[in-house]
């Protein structure tokens, strides 16, 4: 697959990780900054998507999407704002990344 594809599923993971990162910062949407960056970052996280899925089928690139989604803002939480983790969340996390690993390396369907 075209690696152009990668770095734009890639940047469609990095928006969305920023934008719920700011949605938190949002305060319940009380704060204009974050609520606006939020609200930019999710639209290009929607944009990029729908560039993926011109090469992608949809249901491998949202489970990349979603999966490296819930690490990184899951990692996110845990550096910036302080939210631990308990070894049930953390073995769930490993088992995500664990099956976008089986997607990417095994799964002829990941590239049509």
């Amino acid at each position: 697959m075209n690696p152009t594809v990668w770095l734009t599923l890639g940047g469609a993971i990095l928006c969305e990780v920023v934008g719920t990162s700011l949605l938190q910062a949002s305060n319940q949407f009380t704060r204009l900054w974050p609520t606006l960056g939020m609200a930019a970052c999710y639209l290009a996280a929607f944009y990029l998507l729908s560039l993926t899925l011109r090469a992608m089928p949809v249901g491998i690139a949202y489970a990349i999407w979603s999966g490296l989604g819930v690490v990184l803002i899951s990692v996110i939480g845990l550096v910036v704002f302080k939210q631990r983790l308990d070894w049930p969340a953390i073995l769930g996390l490993v088992m995500i990344v664990g099956g976008v690993i089986v997607i990417n390396l095994f799964s002829k369907t990941a590239a049509h």
